[in-house]
């Protein structure tokens, strides 16, 4: 649709002190403060700990023992800024999650499928890197941005009533699938490009990354296009971290030869 260019522009003219830059080098737009979304990280985490059941022992040890040596890669600035913790929790589903200020947790599906600690690590690392590049301030700063937007065009076009009501909705849905769904595929993307050379550096097997997603695919049914979904399909994702295997294999060796050998058991 011509309208969600201008749509997202507007929004991004009258906020225009909040564009930052990403880590990897794109423009985005943060409107709230860290400090107050890392509160709201800890009061979400808090109350997830509270509705689900928690698993502790050999297998907490483990998945900690590979957040620590991810955490450990960090530069000191960023490994200093976020109250890091990562909890395991009992869930048959495959995922994980990373909320702002660091907090992460592992569902136990997921360790069927990332079945040694490098797996974990591709994983874990990209979550680690979701809270170091702000994707939830930029989530949310879109979010709203869009928003303002549509209750701008609203007010200017004077959509009211029920027929108007109908058009919005569809404006919604386009905002939605033309500006939102974007923008958190660009994220899953930069965190899998920042995860797996954290990973490597840390010391863990990029490669295990791709095996990751084989088993991913193995496992899972069928996906929604790439366009109708919130993260890149498998393959996308495959070919990408393929294409960095070479650079991430580099910081890997030389994080071998620096002593980072991680070695975290299940048992």
């Amino acid at each position: 649709m011509r309208w969600l260019k201008p749509l997202a522009i507007g929004a991004l003219c009258l906020t225009v002190a909040a564009c930052t830059t990403s880590p990897t080098g794109r423009q985005r737009l943060t409107l709230v403060s860290d400090a107050q979304l890392d509160q709201m990280g800890a009061q979400a985490f808090e109350q997830y700990q509270q509705e689900r059941p928690m698993v502790g022992g050999a297998t907490q040890r483990y998945v900690q023992c590979v957040a620590d040596a991810l955490v450990r890669a960090l530069p000191p600035e960023q490994r200093q800024s976020q109250n890091w913790q990562i909890r395991v929790f009992k869930a048959e589903d495959a995922n994980a999650f990373a909320l702002p200020g660091g907090y992460m947790g592992v569902h136990t599906g997921l360790l069927e499928v990332a079945r040694n600690q490098d797996q974990l690590a591709a994983v874990i690392g990209h979550e680690i890197t979701h809270v170091l590049a702000r994707h939830a301030n930029e989530r949310v700063s879109t979010q709203t941005a869009t928003q303002l937007g549509l209750s701008v065009l609203s007010s200017a076009a004077g959509l009211e009533g029920a027929g108007g009501e109908q058009i919005m909705g569809a404006l919604g849905m386009g905002a939605q699938y033309g500006i939102l769904m974007p923008f958190s595929r660009s994220h899953e993307s930069e965190a899998d490009e920042l995860g797996l050379y954290l990973m490597a550096e840390a010391g863990f097997d990029p490669r295990a990354s791709l095996a990751l997603w084989d088993n991913m695919s193995a496992q899972g049914g069928a996906q929604p296009p790439a366009w109708l979904s919130s993260h890149p399909s498998h393959g996308q994702r495959s070919q990408a971290l393929q294409a960095r295997m070479g650079d991430a294999l580099s910081r890997y060796e030389r994080a071998r030869q620096a002593g980072r050998t991680p070695s975290c058991s299940r048992s």
